[in-house]
C-alpha cells in the first residue's frame, strides 16, 4: 500500500486531501461544539442571574438578625416541584469550618416550592467555570447532577452571611448541546462528502491533461502519430514540446543512420559487383575462390544492414505499417516471378488493419523473405494469414506462411534459421535467408518459428511488435 501511495500521484493527492478535509472536519467540529457549549452555558447564566437579582433584592434583616424573603418567581418552574430549576438560601454561621464538604440541611432557611422535600447539598468549595460564572456539582442520588448560581451576601443587620443558590439540573443545558451535535455531526458529515466528492473531481480533472499525455504517447509509439499534438495547461505543455523535440531529434539521428548505411551498403556493394563481375569470366580455381568470397561478403553485409536498420527501426517511436498493402505488394511480385510454377497466394487470412510497428522496409524483408522461400518450395498453394495477439501489456502481430510442399522434418526446422543454412542449394536467392529473418525479428522482440502447415507443408510464423488499425 505504501510502495502505491509513492508511486500514485491520484493516490497522494486524493490521501492528502482527504487527510486533510477529515482533519478541518473534526477540528471544526470540536471549536463549533466547544463555542456553543460556552454560549449556552453563558445564556444559562444570564437566566440563573435574573433569579438571583431577584433573591438578592427580596432578602431583608431586621434588627434582631431575624431574615425575610420576598420572592415573586417570574419562572412557573419555580413553582413546579422537581421541575429543574431551583433557588435556595442558607445561612453561614461562625461557626461553619471553611473546610466543610457540604452543609448541615439544617441551616437552609429558605428555599423553592420547585425542590419540594429536598435540600440543595452545595460543598463549600466549588469550581467555577470563568467564561459562564456557573459551579457544577452532585446533587445527589435525587437530585443529580447540577449547575447553579452562588452569591454570598452579608447584610449590614446582624452578624450572619447568607448563601444564595439559584441551580438547574444538568440536562438543561446537556440536552440542547447534544441536540446540536448531532445536528453538527450530520452537517459536517454532508461537508466532508461533498468536499471528498469535489476533492476527487478536481483530482480527476486536474489529472486529465496527463492521461491525454500518456494516450498521444501511445498513439506515437504504436505509429498512429510522430508527434504529441493536442492543447494541454500552460503547465505541461512544456512537458510535450520536450517529448516532442525528442522524437523529432531522434527521428533525425534514425534517418542519417540509415542514410549512413545505404551510403556504406552502396559503397561496398559496387566494388563487390565488379569483383563478381571479373571472376564471372575467370574458370580457373582462384576465380571461383573470388566468386564464393564475394557471395559471402554480400551476405555479411546484407546481414548486418539489415540488423542495422531493424534495431534503429525498434528505437524508433511512431513507426506503422499496414500488413495487407505490403503483402498484396509481395504477391505481385512473386506471382510474376514464379508464374511459370503457377503458384497460387491466398491473402484472406489477413485480418483488416492489423499493422506492423516498424518500418515498412523491415517488414517488406521479413515476410519477402517467408513467402520467396514458400514459393521455392510449394506445389501450387501459399496461405498467407495475421492476426492481433496481446501478450502481457504488449500488442504482437502475428504473420503466417504455410506451403503445400514437402516440408521439413521437426529435427531440420531450426537449422532453417541459422546463418549461411539455406533450404534449397540448388536456387539462388536473395542471400539473406531465414536467418536475416530472425535477426531482424529479435531486433524487434518477436521471434519467428517453423511447423508443421495444416496444407501439409512447411509453416512459418512471425512474431512482431503490432498495432491495431
Amino acid at each position: 500500500m505504501l510502495r502505491g501511495l509513492r508511486h500514485s500521484l491520484r493516490t497522494r493527492l486524493l490521501a492528502g486531501t482527504l487527510v486533510w478535509v477529515m482533519v478541518s472536519v473534526l477540528v471544526a467540529g470540536w471549536v463549533l461544539s466547544d463555542l456553543f457549549r460556552q454560549h449556552a452555558a453563558r445564556q444559562l447564566a444570564s437566566e440563573l442571574a435574573v433569579h438571583m437579582n431577584q433573591l438578592v433584592a427580596g432578602l431583608s434583616v431586621n434588627e434582631q438578625g431575624d431574615a425575610a424573603l420576598t420572592f415573586e418567581p417570574t419562572d412557573p418552574r419555580l413553582l413546579q416541584p422537581l421541575s429543574g430549576l431551583y433557588w435556595q438560601v442558607d445561612r453561614l454561621t461562625l461557626a461553619q469550618s471553611p473546610a466543610a464538604s457540604a452543609l448541615p440541611s439544617d441551616i437552609a432557611v429558605f428555599n423553592s416550592r420547585s425542590l419540594w422535600d429536598q435540600t440543595l447539598q452545595v460543598p463549600a468549595r466549588l469550581s467555577i467555570d470563568p467564561s459562564s460564572g456557573l459551579a457544577a456539582f452532585d446533587g445527589g442520588a435525587d437530585m443529580g447532577d447540577m449547575l447553579a448560581l452562588v452569591r454570598v451576601v452579608a447584610p449590614p443587620e446582624g452578624d450572619a452571611r447568607y448563601r444564595l443558590i439559584v441551580a438547574v439540573d444538568q440536562a438543561v443545558l446537556d440536552q440542547p448541546l447534544r441536540q446540536f451535535r448531532i445536528m453538527l455531526a450530520v452537517s459536517l458529515g454532508v461537508l466532508a462528502l461533498g468536499l471528498a466528492m469535489a476533492a476527487v473531481m478536481q483530482v480527476v480533472v486536474g489529472l486529465r491533461p496527463l492521461a491525454m499525455l500518456r494516450g498521444r504517447l501511445r498513439a506515437v509509439r504504436d505509429g498512429a502519430k510522430t508527434q504529441i499534438d493536442g492543447d494541454f495547461p500552460s503547465e505541461v505543455q512544456p512537458l510535450v514540446d520536450s517529448f516532442n523535440q525528442v522524437l523529432q531529434n531522434n527521428h533525425q539521428i534514425v534517418q542519417r543512420a540509415r542514410t549512413q548505411a545505404g551510403n556504406l551498403a552502396h559503397a561496398l556493394k559496387t566494388p563487390l559487383s565488379v569483383l563478381a563481375n571479373a571472376s564471372a569470366h575467370e574458370s580457373s580455381d582462384f576465380g571461383r575462390l573470388v566468386a564464393d568470397q564475394v557471395g559471402v561478403a554480400r551476405r555479411h553485409v546484407d546481414h548486418h544492414l539489415a540488423r542495422a536498420r531493424a534495431a534503429a527501426a525498434v528505437r524508433t517511436p511512431g513507426l506503422r505499417t499496414e500488413v495487407l498493402p505490403v503483402a498484396q505488394g509481395l504477391t505481385r511480385v512473386l506471382s510474376k516471378l514464379y508464374a511459370e510454377r503457377g503458384v497460387q497466394i491466398n491473402l484472406d487470412g489477413l485480418t483488416p488493419g492489423a499493422a506492423f510497428r516498424g518500418e515498412s522496409q523491415d517488414l517488406q524483408e521479413m515476410l519477402g523473405n517467408i513467402m520467396d522461400n514458400a514459393c521455392k518450395w510449394a506445389s501450387r498453394n501459399i496461405r498467407v494469414t495475421a492476426r492481433l495477439a496481446q501478450q502481457g501489456a504488449d500488442t504482437m502481430l502475428l504473420l503466417c506462411v504455410e506451403d503445400d510442399g514437402p516440408g521439413l522434418p521437426e529435427a531440420r526446422r531450426e537449422a532453417a534459421f541459422e546463418r549461411g543454412v539455406r533450404l534449397d542449394e540448388r536456387v539462388p536467392g536473395s542471400g539473406l535467408g531465414l536467418s536475416i529473418v530472425r535477426d531482424m525479428a529479435t531486433a524487434y522482440g518477436g521471434a519467428v518459428e517453423a511447423y508443421a502447415s495444416n496444407l501439409g507443408g512447411l509453416g512459418v510464423r512471425l512474431t512482431v511488435p503490432g498495432v491495431a488499425g
